[in-house]
């Protein structure tokens, strides 16, 4: 059976879809049996299929848009029961809305400090999610 790793962000538009499709490829070449999801705790804030940051980044990176999900996603309590690992991308963000939305959730999820668009520059951010999600695709192939 495939083991899951879902990320979240607060659109799944831009960090979470980014993080799910460097995950997959990564998880692809190295064969492990592991697969990403991700998914938005407010995806009625954002506009649009995917961001035109993430879909330039994983082209240079020559990673097909197939890794990730064909729409963003709402996130749902069956998407965190399924889940082996979850992992949100901005504590300072995506906590708060946790303790709203899945109390149950807020303190049982790993957090990262990779901040949206407006606060944290595209330069930094993404390559900040690579660096994070290929040491997950080390541990997990440990």
């Amino acid at each position: 059976m495939t083991s899951l790793v879902l990320f979240v962000c607060t659109g799944n538009y831009y960090r979470s879809r980014f993080a799910e499709a460097v995950f997959n490829h990564y998880a692809e070449l190295k064969r492990l049996n592991w697969k990403a999801v991700s998914r938005g705790l407010a995806i009625h804030w954002v506009e649009g299929y995917l961001s035109p940051f993430t879909i330039d980044a994983l082209a240079v990176r020559k990673i097909e848009l197939r890794h990730t999900g064909p729409a963003r996603v709402q996130l749902t309590e069956h998407d965190l029961e399924t889940a082996q690992r979850r992992i949100a991308l901005d504590r300072d963000e995506h906590h708060s809305m946790m303790q709203i939305q899945f109390p149950q959730w807020a303190d049982r999820i790993e957090y990262w400090s990779v901040a949206d668009l407006g606060f944290q520059a595209v330069e930094l951010a993404l390559p900040e999610i690579e660096s994070k999600v290929l040491s997950l695709i080390e541990e997990l192939g440990a």
